[in-house]
């Protein structure tokens, strides 16, 4: 037997809704990342540290992959997520410490 029409609307109704709960829950979970990784900025700023870590990136990278994997979601995606997430990060804070500079 198959979906009548409004079977099938209300369905994609329900999983678009579905959806659309997930896609707000991780912006509002990268903004919190975020929050940390400002501190982060800060504290490698007012220390004079680089604001890249290439060891700690490796590490997360692998990390996430394992995650990805236990997930059942592709490891390669997710390391292009991390990867954009990172340069973003690091990004921000070079920003940090430019302005640190400017300030002193």
């Amino acid at each position: 037997m198959s979906a009548s029409v409004e079977d099938v609307r209300v369905e994609l109704e329900r999983l678009r809704g579905s959806i659309d709960n997930i896609d707000a829950a991780i912006v509002y979970i990268l903004a919190e990342r975020f929050k940390y990784t400002q501190q982060v900025g800060r504290l490698k700023a007012e220390h004079v540290l680089p604001p890249a870590d290439a060891e700690r990136e490796a590490s997360q990278i692998a990390r996430l992959r394992r995650l990805a994997e236990d997930a059942k979601l592709d490891p390669a995606f997710a390391e292009k997520l991390l990867g954009f997430i990172i340069s973003e990060v690091i990004r921000h804070h070079e920003q940090i410490a430019a302005d640190s500079v400017k300030r002193a």
